[in-house]
């Protein structure tokens, strides 16, 4: 078996660490709200929960390539959903492969791997939860869940071919939207064999699929179950998919994938609603457990921050250190291996 949950690194736990000593005392006229952002190399998510894990606002967008400025963009989309007039955001949680970063600029008062971010999210609305699957843009895990403790995981970020990013590019070669993928498959009765083995496998057997006459509605159909072969034969090899089994992530609301799921596994896959939101709750919901508070400043929007790389030299690892600046002001910096590299 591979990496445990419990020998996972979590260095990433820095919130408390930076901003518990930045306490800023809440209006208690107002009811409290959280924050949970996630940003990933595809898209970037957020939302605000109240006490009982109600969403007060949320937004999904594509983060193209520019964390910063997709973060500003979606806490401008949540804040005019968002009612400051009976709610204030104490506390702010940050994940996905952007968190520090994005956790820096936006004074998370606690950030968190996206294992533990979709765990957390996951077992509070599915407690009996016992798989967690997830397939995002560029990257896929698995969770395994025991009473409601995440004991085990595995993600894949090598291999397109059972990811979203797979869907996307099959879609435009068949000349259909990505959306309409789902319909699509559904409509199939005898779904082509593709090749799943690669990215480039599997796209040189769809053109000879598509050459060869095949339907558009099997070869879509194919896809699907190319992405969910892919997916078992890496991510979930050698573990013990369960049920209740949840399947999250933008990928999860394609139909034709949810249906290839459950021929494969031979059980149902629920679909939480708000799963494409899941790592974002979870960060909202560790920082409502956090002791860490922080009024959470929506004007950050307008403010303008950068990263800049700088090169050690203090020592024989010459670390690249990542540098955070609001201005002029630098806010954070990481990369460092040994003290003498320290900024902040």
């Amino acid at each position: 078996m591979g990496e445990t949950y419990k020998d996972m690194p979590d260095q990433e736990d820095i919130g408390e660490q930076l901003h518990h000593d930045q306490n800023i005392r809440t209006n208690e006229g107002k009811k409290k709200a959280y924050l949970g952002v996630d940003v990933g190399s595809i898209s970037t998510k957020g939302v605000i929960l109240d006490d009982d894990n109600n969403i007060l606002s949320s937004a999904y967008i594509w983060t193209e390539g520019n964390p910063i400025g997709s973060v500003k963009k979606l806490i401008h989309l949540i804040e005019e959903g968002f009612d400051k007039d009976q709610y204030e955001v104490v506390a702010t949680g940050t994940t996905g492969s952007a968190r520090r970063l994005v956790g820096t600029i936006l004074g998370a008062t606690i950030v968190k791997n996206e294992i533990t971010a979709h765990a957390v999210g996951t077992t509070t609305f599915h407690p009996d939860v016992r798989t967690i699957l997830e397939i995002g843009g560029q990257d896929s895990k698995i969770i395994l869940v025991e009473n409601g403790v995440a004991i085990d995981y595995a993600m894949n970020t090598l291999c397109a071919a059972g990811t979203g990013a797979f869907l996307s590019s099959q879609a435009k070669r068949l000349n259909i939207e990505v959306e309409d993928i789902g319909k699509y498959a559904l409509k199939s009765e005898h779904p082509t064999s593709i090749a799943a083995r690669c990215t480039v496998f599997a796209e040189s057997d769809l053109v000879h699929k598509i050459q060869m006459g095949h339907s558009r509605e099997d070869i879509i159909a194919g896809v699907c179950d190319a992405v969910v072969s892919n997916y078992l034969n890496n991510v979930g090899k050698g573990k013990k998919i369960e049920s209740p089994i949840v399947f999250q992530g933008g990928v999860s609301k394609n139909e034709g994938v949810v249906a290839a799921f459950e021929r494969e596994l031979g059980c149902h896959v629920t679909v939480d609603p708000d799963g494409h939101l899941m790592g974002a709750i979870g960060s909202a919901i560790l920082a409502r457990r956090s002791s860490a508070r922080r009024v959470f400043d929506f004007k950050m929007e307008d403010m303008e921050f950068y990263t800049r790389e700088a090169n050690c030299g203090r020592c024989p690892n010459n670390c690249e250190i990542i540098c955070v600046y609001r201005g002029d002001d630098l806010l954070d910096a990481w990369g460092n291996r040994c003290e003498r590299g320290a900024l902040v």
